[in-house]
C-alpha cells in the first residue's frame, strides 16, 4: 500500500439518488478499480486479486462516501476492498469457521444455543465485508425464507423451548418488508416465541433501508424487538445512520452493536473507545467485540488474544462499564459465545 495522509472524505456526486433503498442497492459499487478511482487511489487497482478472490465486492455509494479520499489505510476501505492476502491458505482458517452446518436443524435454521434459533433469512448483503464468516456459506440450499418460511416455522412451532428467533444471513433486511411481514404473520400462532432479534448491517451501510414501511412493520410487531447492528469503526456513522437508529428506537426496538476486532481497522484503543462513544451517541449500546472467526480468506485481519485483552483493558480504563463490549469468540459446538 502507498502512504497517504488522511484527506477530506469524498461526498456523493451532485444529483446522487436518495430515498429508495432498492435503487441505491442496485447502484452499489461492484468493481474494485472503480472504488479506488473514486477515492483517488487508482494505482492500487494493480494489487487487486483476480475475480475478487472468489468473493464479490459490493459497496453502497453512501458508505464509500464516508471513506477518506487518498487514504489507502482508511478503516472503512480496508473492510471491503479485496486483498491478495485472501488467496493465502493459512492453517486453521476454514470454510465453515463456526460450525454452522453442524447446527442445521431445518432449511435455513441453525439451532446452536438453548432457547433461541437462528434463521438464515437471506443470502444477500448490501456490503460484502472481507472478513465475513459466512463468505463460503451455501446460501442456495439454505434459505429460511423459501416456501413462505414454512419449513423454518414448522421447526420453531415444534420446539417450545425456542423463545427467541434470530434473523440473520446474509442480511435479513435485504428482504422486502412484505417478505418480513410474511414471517411475522407465520409467527402469530407460535405463542412461545416472545422475542425477535434482527442482526443487520443495513442501517449502517444503507440507512435508507429503514424506511416508513419497515418502521411501521417493526412497530406493529407484538413481540419484544432487538436490533443488533454491526459497525466496526466510528467513521461508519453519519447523519443518515443516526436517523435510521432513531427510527428503529421509535419502533420500540432495543439497539445493540456487535463488532469484530480487525487488524488495521480498529485494533487500537482510541478507535475502540471512539466507536463505543459514537454508538451511544446514536442510541446504540456496545454488545460484543468478536475475535475474528477463522474463516478462509480472512487471516490477515487476525489480532492475537493477548493484544485483544490489552486493548479491552485500555478501553475499560477510560469508559464507563456500559460502553465496554464483551470480548468473545464463537467456537463451533459450544453452548454459548466464549468470553475472553
Amino acid at each position: 500500500m502507498i502512504t497517504a495522509s488522511p484527506g477530506a472524505r469524498i461526498t456523493p456526486a451532485p444529483g446522487a439518488p436518495a430515498g429508495d433503498w432498492r435503487q441505491l442497492w442496485r447502484e452499489a459499487i461492484t468493481d474494485g478499480a472503480e472504488l479506488l478511482a473514486l477515492l483517488g487511489l487508482p494505482e492500487l487497482a494493480a494489487q487487486l486479486p483476480p475475480a475478487d478472490a472468489g468473493f464479490a465486492l459490493r459497496v453502497p455509494r453512501g458508505f464509500a462516501a464516508r471513506m477518506r479520499h487518498g487514504d489507502p489505510r482508511d478503516p472503512l476501505l480496508l473492510q471491503v476492498l479485496p486483498q491478495l492476502a485472501e488467496l493465502d491458505q493459512v492453517p486453521g482458517f476454514v470454510a465453515d469457521a463456526v460450525g454452522d452446518m453442524a447446527a442445521r436443524e431445518a432449511q435455513g435454521v441453525l439451532h446452536k444455543y438453548h432457547g433461541r434459533a437462528l434463521l438464515i433469512a437471506s443470502g444477500s448483503c448490501a456490503v460484502n465485508c472481507r472478513y465475513c464468516f459466512r463468505r463460503h456459506f451455501p446460501y442456495g440450499e439454505e434459505m429460511a425464507a423459501a416456501g413462505q418460511w414454512r419449513q423454518a416455522l414448522e421447526h420453531v412451532r415444534q420446539d417450545a423451548t425456542i423463545g427467541e428467533l434470530i434473523l440473520s444471513g446474509g442480511d435479513p433486511l435485504a428482504l422486502s418488508t412484505s417478505k418480513l411481514d410474511e414471517l411475522s404473520r407465520g409467527l402469530a400462532d407460535i405463542p412461545h416465541v416472545t422475542r425477535l432479534r434482527i442482526h443487520t448491517r443495513l442501517p449502517v451501510v444503507l440507512p435508507e433501508r429503514v424506511d416508513d414501511a419497515f418502521g411501521a412493520w417493526l412497530a406493529a410487531l407484538p413481540l419484544q424487538k432487538v436490533v443488533v447492528l454491526h459497525a466496526n469503526h466510528a467513521n461508519e456513522f453519519d447523519a443518515g445512520v443516526d436517523a435510521a437508529c432513531a427510527r428503529l428506537r421509535q419502533a420500540s426496538a432495543t439497539l445493540l452493536n456487535q463488532s469484530v476486532l480487525l487488524r488495521g481497522v480498529n485494533d487500537d484503543a482510541d478507535a475502540l473507545a471512539a466507536l463505543s462513544e459514537r454508538l451511544f451517541a446514536a442510541g446504540v449500546l456496545p454488545y460484543y467485540l468478536h475475535q475474528l472467526d477463522r474463516v478462509q480468506g480472512a487471516a490477515h485481519f487476525a489480532v492475537d488474544d493477548a493484544r485483544a485483552l490489552a486493548l479491552l483493558d485500555a478501553v475499560r480504563a477510560r469508559l464507563p462499564g456500559y460502553l465496554v463490549p464483551k470480548l468473545v469468540r464463537e467456537v463451533g459446538g459450544e453452548p454459548s459465545k466464549r468470553p475472553l
